[in-house]
């Protein structure tokens, strides 16, 4: 495997937190297709006491920062998509057009306060999943009310919900803690996407290869390409993941 899928970046130049201006988005992605990454989901955060880009804003942006990597013929695909910070309400803002979803897919990267209390994600996951939409939790070992408990992550699971972790986290570059906790979640199959989170050129780079390597050789070729690859791609395509303990929710 060659080529990885980033379904969580902050790479969009002057939105939120992550890229300052159009030179550093470009060079963000240099490093990007250097590191073996093809296609990458854009996730801005989408706050609800920022002032946020609509979905026609973004498009457009999304679109002239495409223009500048054909001319500079950087072999990577660029999708829309946000990272939601879940609150009362997101459903009907997705249904209205409000909030984006991962590359005009059914999936969403939802975010919470790390300190948020169990059931509070747990009832925000199932309110998405009864509006018809895939939640992707994002950076799933940030949560303490999560990691405290390792069946909350199998329920969270079993109720069709999505993991999506850091790449960093799983080389151990954000603490001991979380990459215990990553590493149980993977051994346990628990977890469906690793992204790089990318918000500028270092500390947090758009890198996945060395990660990559790492999971093929502890956990086999085909966790490297589910995870790097094939979901992510189901994810491009609108195809309902079915996996592992997934099987049991019966959905397409």
């Amino acid at each position: 495997m060659e080529n990885y899928i980033d379904i969580h970046s902050h790479i969009l130049p002057a939105v939120d937190d992550g890229s300052a201006n159009l030179e550093m988005s470009l060079e963000m992605l240099r490093i990007a297709v250097r590191d073996g990454i093809s296609q990458m989901i854009l996730t801005p955060h989408d706050k609800p006491w920022h002032k946020n880009r609509d979905r026609s804003e973004m498009d457009d942006e999304i679109g002239r920062l495409q223009e500048r990597v054909q001319k500079e013929a950087l072999d990577i695909r660029l999708y829309a998509g946000s990272e939601l910070y879940y609150r009362n309400g997101l459903t009907e803002e997705l249904d209205a057009g409000k909030a984006g979803t991962l590359a005009n897919s059914h999936y969403v990267l939802v975010e919470f306060d790390p300190l948020a209390d169990y059931d509070y994600i747990r009832n925000g996951v199932y309110a998405l999943l009864m509006g018809g939409y895939y939640p992707i939790i994002a950076h799933v070992e940030r949560y303490k009310n999560v990691c405290s408990k390792r069946d909350r992550a199998v329920d969270l699971v079993r109720l069709g919900c999505f993991m999506q972790v850091n790449a960093g986290s799983i080389m151990g570059r954000y603490g001991f803690g979380a990459k215990q906790f990553v590493k149980k979640m993977l051994k346990q199959d628990l977890i469906h996407f690793v992204a790089t989170d990318a918000h500028d050129l270092e500390r947090r780079g758009p890198y996945l290869s060395a990660c990559a390597g790492y999971i093929k050789k502890k956990y086999g070729e085909s966790s490297a390409k589910r995870l790097f690859w094939d979901y992510p791609m189901c994810v491009l395509n609108d195809e309902y993941i079915v996996h592992g303990i997934h099987r049991d929710l019966g959905r397409r």
